[in-house]
């Protein structure tokens, strides 16, 4: 490091205490470098404190229901079960605020200085928290996403997810508008509690992006759970009433329900950070446009995670650190790699996918082999349940390489984690045809499938 580079403060200084911000600052400091992490609100970002880790207790929670009735099949005898929503809600609590105190420990063990309140860029390497000037030679945005509302009548009286994990009470009524994944978890935890829960989406399928076997697969196992979902229908304005609220649809009906949730999307949190002034260029939708090695425009300015809108999603913004730290401080120059990253979605019965969706695939390749199984799980021949697993393999036929793992189904998430790696690896249809299945799991039904459809 040269003696002009020491006249800085911080090598480093991140805006945000994120997964994506944490991480950054801690591998970075673990190269030698100086590091400084500015948050002005809880440590951990959206992804401990209003996103995935409460989410999928949520989730955890209300699918107990689900559970109880399932028992009985195996010979269980059980009392009605009574759900406690503040009981939920103060176990939660403390969980998060013990991951609060598990991610100061992580900063500061690694000898990053965290400085609380809203960092602005007001110069060239030169940013502001609550008042005092801090010099660094390289500057990180790590702010995340928030979310976003639609600009319709009466639309101050909807939350987002942000509020739905600390609502005093369970609303007996919920409408979910949305047809994201953030809306699918929210109307199946809603429905797992007990909640008269409808889902509203204004296009013909929800869970845009994701395989068309998924989709359907998904809404139609949420339906026979009893839940609404009403698909080309879209809310024009909120009314409060004397019984709650009520939702005017754009064909001229109504809804009401007790609390209106609106995932409708999320939008790059980049406002009112100086980007702008020091000439950061920004993306319309508000994300910072940046390289293949996460710089912007800007020398000395960097972003990496939901702040860029690449893959919003919190393992990939620890990827994108972990490049970032690498290239910065350990003089190997490291590009993210956004290709064939695994997902989940949470809801009720779970997604796990990874790779290309079938018609990605065939935009992709001359010839595609498709491989899809339905069937009831084993567990579910006692339990009385009518739900059924969805799995699919796409191929490319030229190369006989597996391009696209798509699954609906109880631990989808976890299976797919593991076929993510063998994806990864450049896995052949033939290479899992010879693999020997785990029997009875449902995950052998991925190594077991020989004819395509």
């Amino acid at each position: 490091m040269n003696d002009s580079e020491r006249d800085y403060d911080y090598d480093l200084f991140v805006i945000g205490a994120g997964s994506g911000g944490v991480r950054a600052g801690r591998v970075s400091a673990s190269y030698g470098a100086r590091v400084a992490v500015a948050e002005s609100a809880a440590l951990g970002g959206t992804c401990v404190n209003v996103g995935c880790i409460p989410k999928k207790l949520f989730v955890y929670a209300s699918h107990f229901r689900e559970d109880f009735r399932d028992s009985t099949g195996f010979g269980w005898t059980t009392p009605e079960p009574s759900f406690d929503w503040s009981v939920l809600l103060a176990n939660k609590d403390r969980e998060i605020a013990r991951l609060n105190a598990v991610y100061a420990s992580l900063l500061s063990d690694a000898g990053v200085e965290l400085v609380t309140g809203r960092a602005r860029i007001v110069g060239p390497h030169t940013l502001e928290v609550a008042g005092t000037r801090h010099t660094a030679d390289h500057i990180l945005i790590a702010t995340g996403g928030w979310p976003s509302l639609p600009e319709i009548p009466g639309i101050e009286h909807a939350i987002t997810s942000n509020e739905a994990f600390h609502l005093k009470e369970l609303p007996r009524r919920a409408l979910i508008v949305g047809g994201g994944y953030i809306a699918v978890e929210f109307a199946g935890i809603y429905h797992g509690l007990g909640v008269e829960t409808t889902q509203l989406y204004r296009g013909p399928l929800f869970l845009r992006g994701f395989d068309d076997d998924v989709r359907t697969a998904v809404a139609e196992e949420m339906r026979k759970k009893g839940l609404d979902i009403r698909f080309d229908s879209n809310v024009a304005a909120i009314e409060k009433v004397t019984t709650g609220l009520r939702a005017v649809l754009e064909d001229g009906s109504s809804l009401e329900a007790d609390t209106i949730l609106y995932a409708t999307g999320r939008t790059p949190n980049t406002r009112g950070l100086g980007l702008e002034e020091l000439g950061v260029e920004i993306a319309p939708g508000g994300a910072i446009v940046v390289d293949e090695f996460s710089r912007s425009s800007v020398p000395g300015i960097w972003a990496i995670g939901d702040a860029t809108d690449r893959v919003n999603l919190t393992p990939v913004a620890i990827h994108e650190a972990m490049c970032l730290a690498r290239t910065l401080f350990r003089g190997e120059p490291t590009k993210p790699v956004h290709r064939d990253v695994a997902s989940a979605v949470f809801s009720q019965p779970p997604v796990g996918c990874v790779g290309l969706s079938e018609a990605e695939a065939r935009r992709a390749y001359p010839q595609v082999d498709v491989y899809r199984s339905r069937f009831r799980a084993l567990k579910h021949t006692l339990s009385g349940s009518s739900e059924q697993t969805m799995m699919k393999l796409v191929v490319d036929r030229a190369s006989d390489r597996v391009v696209g793992i798509h699954m609906v189904g109880p631990d989808a998430g976890e299976i797919i984690q593991g076929f993510s790696v063998a994806m990864k690896c450049g896995a052949t249809k033939a290479q899992l045809d010879a693999t020997i299945g785990i029997h009875p799991t449902s995950a052998e039904e991925f190594v077991t499938m020989r004819d395509p459809v």
